[in-house]
């Protein structure tokens, strides 16, 4: 079973001046794993005639991402795992790092899971989607974990199984960054124990909740550009109480 600790503030700032040359926001599964590094791009917009994924034009077996791997649906670019991590099959935590490089401020997290050893989709949405709060439009070091997500309902898990989760980070301008990883469900006892060490929340992160409401006045709502939605900030109850 791969052991995935959360970075470190100060390796976590380390590695993103290393890659900061080459990528906008990004984000970091920390727990219980991560595909795989696609903390990179490759190739340029101009050059692929505005195409965010393309083939090379040196070579056709090479994909191209001008814009960074993460904004490829459904794992960022990135194929599945032979080294699957365990879960436990009742749910269990999820960490994550939302601010990698700079723009994600603000930003609505998406879990979602796909079944199968090689899931054909990833449409079984784990949790409501949340908004995200940073404390700056630039990177940023911190951890956001929830403690305990279930599997989706509805559906009868087995020790054994074969399942990825998803992580989609939406920015304010509406483009979504993905990541996954490939887990095999198991007794809570087989599973890397959960400690605050590898599920923590950072200071400088905070959530809220996400409604909607009726659009009363189509013509102020174009109007005004700088409005978003209403949110409600997560001290109020409910479910996101285990995050802290």
């Amino acid at each position: 079973m791969r052991r995935n600790q959360s970075l470190k503030p100060w390796w976590a700032i380390l590695l993103i001046t290393f890659f900061a040359s080459s990528v906008t926001a990004h984000t970091v599964i920390t727990y219980p794993g991560w595909r795989g590094n696609n903390l990179h791009s490759t190739g340029n917009m101009s050059s692929l005639q505005g195409m965010a994924i393309a083939r090379s034009p040196n070579n056709e077996s090479e994909l191209l991402y001008p814009l960074g791997m993460q904004w490829a649906y459904p794992c960022g670019g990135m194929p599945v795992t032979q080294n699957r991590t365990k879960w436990p099959v009742k749910g269990g935590a999820i960490a994550f790092q939302p601010g990698w490089f700079p723009g994600h401020k603000t930003a609505f997290i998406y879990m979602n899971m796909g079944f199968g050893t090689i899931a054909p989709n990833m449409s079984h949405p784990m949790i409501a989607p949340f908004q995200l709060i940073g404390p700056t439009k630039e990177e940023y070091p911190g951890t956001f974990c929830l403690r305990q997500v279930a599997p989706p309902a509805g559906f009868e898990y087995k020790v054994g199984d074969n399942v990825t989760i998803q992580i989609i980070e939406t920015a304010i301008h509406g483009a979504a960054l993905y990541n996954c990883v490939d887990v095999t469900l198991a007794e809570p006892g087989d599973v890397e124990e959960v400690t605050r060490e590898n599920c923590f929340n950072s200071s400088e992160l905070s959530a809220r909740y996400i409604f909607a409401m009726d659009i009363s006045n189509t013509a102020s709502i174009v109007s005004s550009p700088g409005m978003s939605l209403v949110v409600v900030p997560l001290l109020l109850a409910g479910s996101f109480a285990l995050l802290f």
